[in-house]
């Protein structure tokens, strides 16, 4: 990051490449609330990704960062900090003193989220954000509220809306949240008009609004019933779904005595009934016409009684019915959930305190059938966690289902990442939505641009230019922001009487909405850069925004575009701790991003996330990073090993003519792996299958670099002279490297920039690097030749483990039995092999120590049937003619004695390996490994041995790799004959420019072994050389 910062790495690469096609991106903004959160942060590593990756491909990437900066959740954050309970407090306060305070955090937290986005490693153009609260941000805003307004598509009704009480302000969908709560659950008995002791059976959770009832709906085809009950000798006949009559007479206590009668639900239509709260709420004594009957609903289920209390003033699919009957949508509740006058008695008490006295009120009247409580998922205010209300206020509306057929044409048009996020997914949400209420009663947000005079006359603004128009020149310091704006009057160009401006602001979803085009200042600036490059080419952000940011901008953009304003959408899923709870610092389950990368590095957390399929929610794990900064550890080895010796023996890449190297077969290996790397890496990324990207890149660094390659090259690495086979495997690394570093770039840009401008540095950045082509080295049949060779090697490795055996010990010979073709394709690598396993000689067919020996096994049960008082005598012979009783039982089927014949009824025939030999399996075939030890082959594993001994004690005594030392060995006799038979090999492995076999003189270190029980004593001495 210091790098970059110094090198101005990122406003260089933007120089590079300010005349290269354009690339049209579009950033989801954030909430300025607060710090960034792992899924805010994972968001930004997807886009950071891929924004690198179009950058390496030659694109001038639009990159502006968005932030959202509006609306309940900075408010809610500001209330807390000045101690406001309560809307009225602002007033007190002063709304311009208010708007100024949450202005003041949402730049507060912008800085501080901007350096935490940077600390993760993203690059965007951070010194030129949209900010969802500057006055040409807001100006795109009102112009877009005015097209949408011209087209028909915005108007002020009344309307049921769900309400927080806490914020007084109506709320979208999208900023509800669920979570358990407790409510009383009650059946409620309607007295049938003009009838004694006949009811419908009504249920609800929410008695709160049975002041406000004004009919009951059942289903129109559901079958009901009159069905005559009885309790303590008391008889009443109830109205309710017939498949229904049990289970509430089971919960109240009833008997059911006979169904009187039964009938469809359009059969009760217009039966009128009593209003259980009749005497407590006034209004009802001469309620609106049409009330207090039975009306018909789809929305009804043949759920708990099947009759639906139904108040227009409380709920959306009430609200809907209730219009159809014409019934007004009485609504005794006011804007902080407090009962008006108009609910008589309840009057002044807060809803959900009048719970009980309604419950209370029942019962004595003798209409409460059954009392319980539930808890059920309900609704919240995302901000401020409040349970919401539906209360029937006059909102603004976008009326979306006027233009939902060309919605779902314009989502057509549109690619997703997975596809089933569009269908059935977001198609589903857009057949089923409903006009989008976009007012909220709230002050820190984009005003309303409609004014109004008390004649009725509407005049939308579309501009601050336009309101100059009519209203003159505006005052100095003047923002669009309340409550500067609502300073502004005029008189109405109809009528000639002062016009004001509408006291709500507009819904945050709006305002992010419009981003696509608000960014760039649309119209008023960059009409032909929009004319150019908009819709934008691609978005990402959490399967939450179905129903919020994805929506929102193909809502708005298509009523006034009629297209959506994105062509490609990447879905991704939820941060959520490792029990699958969403994280908060509430909660304690929160992890902080930053903290991460400051302690396991920012790669480590982008690698993490970018290892699983995006759309998938992810459950973040401690454990989980820091297994990730492992594996990134083991690719940092390999290019610490890379550098070391590379440096050691001065390797410069622009004196290599490639073409001259003797290539061996793992060089042109590992240069087909890369080939195929760069197939797959970029394949992932176009595609949106990052993860495919991500862990291939891992695997590669990991299985087929440091554990393959750099395993078979590291003895040419350490041979003295610059060897032309030296110099291939260096080239090859380095080439292999380089290029590596440029495909992790977009992925861990720390790591690749680190090991890029250590190997070259020829550009400002990696990210302005070209990326990688395929460099011409693919062999499919190589690469599958080396993964049958990676697997013999691993079974060997079992075997061998299995005979209690180390690899260092070197062994005589193994088989692998398979057929021709597979024999074929090995054998060119049959160096490799010998070498990876340290076998002498390898064979591909079964040898003779490799045939297992057959031997009997005596079945004692039938032995002791047939030769009874004989048996002893046959189990004799059966232990010493083994060989020769295999032989004929194989041929003639039975092996006579003088007891009688031996059959394979007495005997089992069993196969056993011979000593000293192991067998494993693989996919296409078998191997053989001949374990047994002479001589010679112990001579060269103590050898082995004492090689790994002297490389510990030059490490403990802080030589450097390059050191020559004069090595002294003491010990048992087998060691030094071992020791002296490959002396040249030692002094090779251990840089030892003189063996001697006693004590060595002031050496400077001496270090004491074991091997195999034998003593040993290591002296070491720094030489001259």
């Amino acid at each position: 990051m210091k790098f970059w910062e110094e090198n101005k790495a990122y406003e260089r690469t933007k120089e590079i490449l300010r005349d290269k096609p354009v690339y049209f991106f579009v950033d989801g903004p954030p909430y300025t609330s607060g710090y960034i959160h792992p899924g805010t942060s994972w968001n930004k590593v997807l886009k950071d990704l891929k924004l690198r990756y179009l950058r390496m491909r030659g694109y001038n990437v639009f990159d502006k960062p968005g932030y959202d900066t509006h609306g309940l959740p900075i408010e809610v954050k500001v209330e807390s900090t000045l101690g406001i309970k309560r809307k009225a407090e602002i007033y007190e306060l002063g709304v311009d003193k208010f708007v100024e305070k949450c202005r003041e955090f949402a730049k507060k937290h912008l800085e501080i989220m901007t350096e935490e986005f940077k600390r993760i490693g993203i690059w965007m153009d951070w010194n030129n954000p949209y900010i969802t609260f500057t006055d040409d941000y807001i100006e795109s805003e009102w112009w877009s509220f005015k097209q949408l307004w011209e087209r028909g598509l915005i108007e002020k009704k009344e309307y049921t809306v769900t309400w927080c009480p806490r914020c007084e302000t109506s709320l979208a969908n999208a900023e509800l949240e669920y979570k358990d709560k407790e409510d009383p659950s009650i059946y409620v008995k309607f007295p049938v008009k003009g009838k004694n002791n006949e009811f419908i059976v009504i249920w609800t959770t929410t008695p709160w609004t049975l002041p406000a009832n004004l009919a009951v709906a059942v289903h129109p085809e559901l079958e009901y019933a009159r069905v005559k009950v009885r309790k303590d000798k008391n008889e009443e006949i109830w109205i309710l779904a017939k498949e229904l009559v049990e289970d509430v007479a089971l919960r109240a206590g009833y008997e059911v005595v006979e169904i009187l009668e039964t009938f469809k639900g359009s059969d009760l239509e217009g039966l009128e009934y009593v209003h259980p709260l009749l005497e407590e709420v006034p209004y009802h004594k001469s309620g609106p016409k049409g009330a207090y009957r039975i009306i018909l609903g789809e929305h009804v289920t043949a759920e708990r009684t099947g009759c639906v209390h139904t108040a227009p003033g409380h709920g959306e699919e009430d609200f809907e019915v209730g219009q159809r009957y014409r019934l007004p949508a009485f609504c005794p509740v006011d804007e902080r959930g407090v009962f008006t006058d108009a609910a008589g008695k309840y009057s002044g008490m807060l809803i959900w305190e009048a719970n009980k006295h309604i419950i209370e009120d029942l019962k004595r009247k003798g209409l409460l059938l059954h009392e319980e409580k539930i808890v059920h998922s309900y609704a919240h205010c995302w901000r401020c966690k409040t349970p919401i209300i539906y209360r029937t206020t006059t909102q603004w509306f976008y009326r979306v289902t006027k233009i939902k057929d060309k919605l779902v044409e314009a989502l057509m048009d549109t690619e997703w990442t997975p596809k089933w996020a569009k269908n059935p997914r977001m198609l589903n949400w857009l057949k089923g939505i409903r006009d989008w209420c976009i007012s909220r009663q709230r002050f820190w947000g984009t005003p309303i641009p409609v004014w109004e005079c008390p004649n009725g006359h509407t005049v939308v603004i579309g501009s601050k230019k336009e309101l100059e128009q009519y209203a003159g020149e505006l005052p100095q310091g003047f923002n669009l922001h309340k409550p500067w704006v609502d300073e502004v009057t005029f008189k109405c160009p109809i009528c000639g009487e002062e016009m004001k401006r509408v006291p709500d602001v507009l819904d945050v979803w709006f305002d992010s909405a419009v981003c696509s085009w608000a960014e760039i200042g649309y119209p008023a600036n960059n009409k032909e850069f929009f004319e150019k490059y908009w819709p934008c080419e691609w978005i990402t952000e959490a399967h939450d925004q179905i129903r919020g940011w994805f929506y929102s901008q193909l809502a708005v953009s298509t009523g006034i575009f009629g297209k959506a304003p994105y062509k490609r959408v990447l879905m991704h899923g939820w941060a959520l701790d490792e029990e699958g709870r969403p994280m908060s610092k509430s909660l304690g389950n929160f992890i902080s991003p930053v903290e991460i990368a400051e302690k396991y590095g920012a790669d480590s957390f982008r690698m993490y996330v970018l290892s699983s399929a995006a759309w998938e929610d992810k459950r973040f794990s401690i454990k989980a990073i820091q297994e990730t900064q492992r594996k990134l550890s083991i690719i940092w080895s390999v290019y610490h090993f890379a550098t070391l010796y590379m440096s050691l023996d001065k390797f410069d890449p622009d004196k290599v003519d490639p073409k001259t190297l003797p290539l061996r077969t793992e060089d042109k290996w590992i240069l087909s792996r890369l080939d195929t790397l760069i197939e797959k890496v970029t394949e992932s990324i176009e595609k949106d299958m990052f993860y495919i990207g991500a862990n291939e890149l891992l695997n590669f660094g990991i299985e087929d670099l440091s554990h393959w390659y750099i395993r078979l090259i590291r003895d040419r690495t350490w041979i003295e002279e610059n060897t032309p086979d030296k110099l291939a495997a260096y080239w090859t690394l380095y080439t292999v490297l380089l290029t590596y570093s440029k495909l992790l770039a977009p992925f861990t840009p720390y790591l690749a920039e680190e090991i890029y401008q250590n190997l070259s540095g020829k550009m400002p950045s990696v990210a302005v690097e070209e990326w990688p082509k395929k460099l011409g080295y693919k062999d499919e049949r190589l690469e599958r030749a080396m993964e049958i060779i990676k697997e013999i090697s691993e079974a060997v490795s079992a075997l061998r483990q299995k005979a209690k055996i180390k690899l260092r010990w070197p062994l005589r010979e193994m088989a692998i039995v398979v057929n021709k073709e597979i024999a074929d394709l090995i054998k060119p690598l049959e160096e490799i092999l010998k070498d990876i396993v340290n076998v002498k000689s390898i064979r591909y067919d079964l040898p003779e120590w490799g045939v297992p020996k057959k031997k009997l096994k005596p079945i004692m049960a039938a032995i002791g049937r047939t030769f009874r008082k004989d048996s002893k005598e046959v189990l004799k012979i059966i232990e010493e003619r083994e060989d020769e009783i295999v032989s004929v039982l194989e041929t003639k089927g039975s092996y006579e004695t003088p007891y009688g014949p031996i059959t394979r009824d007495h005997v089992e025939i069993i196969e056993e390996l011979q000593e000293g030999v192991e067998k494993g399996e693989i996919r296409e075939g078998e191997i053989y490994l001949l374990t047994r030890i002479d001589k010679e082959l112990l001579r060269e594993a103590y050898a082995r041995e004492i090689v790994r001994r002297v490389q510990e004690t030059r490490k403990r005594t802080g030589y450097d790799v390059s050191d020559y030392i004069i090595l002294g060995l003491e010990g048992d006799p087998e060691l030094m004959e071992a020791a002296r038979a490959h002396s040249e090999y030692i002094s090779n492995e251990t840089r030892a420019q003189e063996i001697v076999f006693e004590a060595l003189n002031d050496c400077d270190n001496v270090t004491e072994w074991t091997i195999d029980e034998k003593p040993l004593k290591v002296y070491v001495k720094r030489a001259s050389k």
